[in-house]
């Protein structure tokens, strides 16, 4: 039994031991020790998310380290304002410094997906809707202009007919013979009825934590056919907790510290982990009533 975690944020403050914004580490970089443990429990594939230009230069930087891990490219819907600005020729730039980044990546076998891009309307206090659909709208057609063929890691919160609307006229339509590439709606926690749309454009659902919060989640999960399914950590975000629905579920335990009372060996308390993705395999398998090899054999199949 293997996994592949398609979403892992490893590029974040927690694993260098920055909590909450603060700006003293609470303890040791630690990024080593976390894919150790990653390794040790079934994991042969990790996709960074990078959502900045600047992220997937450390991603690409990060990748090199380990022929199993990989990184996605493209600018996250919250943070187009801070990476296009505001002007016809500050947007120019950005996309042709973005263009340079994916294709360093593409021939450097490390970038595996378009992303992380989309939609966010529960977090318009960081960009505005429009700025957000001009962004995606420039990334799509720059995959499509260049012929990419890259599947997409996409964000979706509280924007799913917009979303849908889009990739249907911008890029999901007839191309020199064929059809775009699908790719994956990350972090799903939407109706059925929106995951069905998602899927009827070939793309996959990705689950993690924060798909499994409530029994109105796992219903949804329990009527997605495992074969449209790829698993997900979201880490450090997404993890799984007593309080989720999900949790009676889970049959794998970690030993965990606080941030305070850091201990090597030990998982921090609230921050998710690679590793951690067998936990979501569980929950898969209980609320569909298969078992986690099935879930782990058939998501890594679809990764």
């Amino acid at each position: 039994m293997s996994f592949v975690d398609i979403g892992a944020n490893l590029l974040d403050g927690m694993y260098q031991g920055y909590y909450r914004g603060g700006n003293q580490p609470k303890h040791e970089q630690d990024l080593d020790i976390v894919l150790k443990r990653a390794w040790d429990n079934q994991l042969d594939k990790i996709i960074i998310t990078a959502g900045t230009v600047e992220e997937i230069e450390q991603a690409l930087a990060m990748s090199k380290r380990d022929d199993r891990l990989y990184c996605t490219a493209g600018v996250h819907p919250t943070r187009c304002s801070q990476e296009f600005g505001m002007t016809d020729d500050s947007w120019k730039e950005s996309l042709d410094k973005l263009k340079r980044a994916i294709e360093q990546g593409i021939q450097q076998h490390k970038v595996v997906a378009l992303g992380e891009l989309g939609l966010d309307y529960a977090r318009l206090e960081f960009c505005d809707a429009e700025t957000q659909k001009k962004g995606l709208i420039a990334q799509l057609q720059l995959a499509r202009d260049n012929c990419y063929h890259l599947p997409l890691f996409l964000h979706n919160r509280d924007s799913g007919n917009d979303l849908l609307q889009i990739l249907k006229e911008y890029y999901f339509v007839e191309q020199n013979g064929g059809v775009a590439r699908g790719g994956v709606v990350h972090s799903f926690d939407d109706s059925l009825e929106m995951a069905h749309k998602f899927m009827e454009l070939g793309m996959y659902i990705g689950i993690n934590g924060c798909s499994l919060k409530t029994q109105e989640n796992l219903n949804v999960v329990r009527d997605i056919p495992l074969d449209k399914i790829m698993l997900e950590t979201d880490c450090p975000w997404c993890d799984i907790r007593p309080t989720h629905a999900g949790w009676g579920h889970v049959q794998t335990k970690f030993d965990v510290k606080t941030e305070k009372k850091y201990e090597r060996g030990c998982c921090v308390k609230g921050r998710n982990e690679p590793c951690h993705i067998v936990q979501v395999a569980e929950v898969v398998a209980g609320v569909k009533g298969i078992s986690v090899e099935e879930v782990a054999r058939v998501s890594r199949k679809n990764a």
